[in-house]
């Protein structure tokens, strides 16, 4: 990475640049950010990434500015987050302002409601590659214990209706256990 203003700038125009052309919410934005910092800059590693999402999905609030406050404090602090913020802000602001406006038109629109429903299907498609990318990534690490929590996860939520609240809270609680098992193994 150059200077901070640089990377400032960059991560300002890249999280715009997503958060304006990135339809279907925050799980969409979230592996293009993947695919920007990861794969195009190398600023973040893949795994580091994995972990910067799980604490963006674990607060509250919209996960695209999240995931936007993690990755700019990561790359450039507490001026990075708010960059990265602002820059994610801006674009649905825009548009929710000027829907607002026409909405009345909007609201009727055959084309216009079509356009939305095929972009369901592309939403659909965008986190059916983000789910699949992160198990990936999961199993790869080939822990077991990590795959069996991410299919415990998957089996309650998918199978047996368990409100996904729950299952955030009970993964952060198995999370601060093998932390702390982890870090008396290793005499700290």
């Amino acid at each position: 990475m150059k200077s901070k203003k640089s990377v400032l700038l960059k991560v300002f125009i890249s999280t715009l640049y997503l958060s304006a052309f990135t339809f279907g919410g925050g799980y969409v934005i979230v592996t293009l950010m993947k695919k920007k910092f990861v794969d195009e800059y190398h600023w973040i590693e893949e795994n580091e990434m994995l972990d910067l999402i799980a604490i963006a999905q674990s607060s509250p609030g919209a996960i695209a500015v999240n995931g936007a406050i993690v990755i700019g404090y990561k790359l450039a602090g507490i001026l990075g987050a708010f960059t990265a913020i602002v820059a994610t802000i801006i674009p649905p602001f825009v548009i929710i302002f000027l829907i607002s406006i026409f909405y009345s038109a909007f609201r009727n629109n055959y084309v216009v409601s079509q356009v939305l429903e095929g972009m369901q299907a592309g939403v659909g498609a965008v986190i059916a590659a983000v789910v699949y990318e992160m198990a990936a990534g999961v199993v790869q690490g080939k822990n077991f214990s990590s795959i069996l929590i991410m299919l415990s996860a998957f089996i309650a939520t998918c199978f047996f209706n368990v409100n996904v609240i729950y299952v955030v809270i009970v993964c952060i609680m198995i999370g601060i256990i093998r932390t702390f098992v982890h870090g008396r193994g290793n005499g700290k």
